[in-house]
């Protein structure tokens, strides 16, 4: 049985992260290099235990939102959406996301759920800042950061290490007053 929607989109619908995501379709994104050419993801093979322990894991605790993108086209289970450590003193926490689903790529699809994730965040979570960061050699991302409002706010010097070499990752950063509801 699939769980009611969190958030609704027209594109997407987002809704908690559950045991039953965790099949093959799911744990390929993250063995697939593409996918995770530009995330910490695809360094180790990941297995359907560690889905399993991952799941499990952020449901039971409030410090992570994670939540599935659900295709409204199709009803399927196409990408993950989160607010990471979400700090209730600073009022901040870090935004994320993966379409695994290579078929919504360029489709607008990580642009309406980042929408609704941020709108909740700042909404009703009451979070004062969102920030993210991302491969200078990401450019979707970095798309994704501009035309969501975040500001560059600064890089990290060969923070990552991806596909044989050490890269900069910028730093975004996106404040509630600067947040423009679409």
């Amino acid at each position: 049985m699939k769980a009611t929607p969190f958030l609704q989109g027209m594109l997407v619908d987002l809704r908690p992260l559950s045991l039953e995501d965790v099949n093959e379709t799911y744990i390929n994104w993250l063995n697939d290099a593409e996918v995770c050419e530009f995330n910490s993801h695809h360094a180790y093979p990941y297995t359907r235990e560690l889905a399993i322990e991952y799941v499990t894991g952020v449901r039971s605790q409030k410090r992570d939102l994670v939540l599935a993108i659900i295709a409204k086209d199709s009803g399927k289970h196409i990408g993950n959406i989160s607010l990471q450590n979400i700090h209730p003193t600073n009022q901040s926490a870090e935004y994320a996301i993966i379409l695994g689903d290579k078929e919504y790529w360029g489709k607008g699809i990580a642009k309406e759920a980042s929408h609704l994730i941020l709108k909740h965040g700042f909404e009703e979570l009451n979070l004062h800042r969102i920030y993210c960061g991302t491969s200078v050699k990401n450019i979707p991302m970095q798309k994704l950061a501009d035309s969501l409002g975040f500001a560059q706010e600064g890089i990290r010097k060969d923070a990552m290490f991806k596909n044989g070499e050490f890269v900069d990752v910028i730093e975004y950063g996106l404040l509630r007053s600067n947040y423009i509801t679409p």
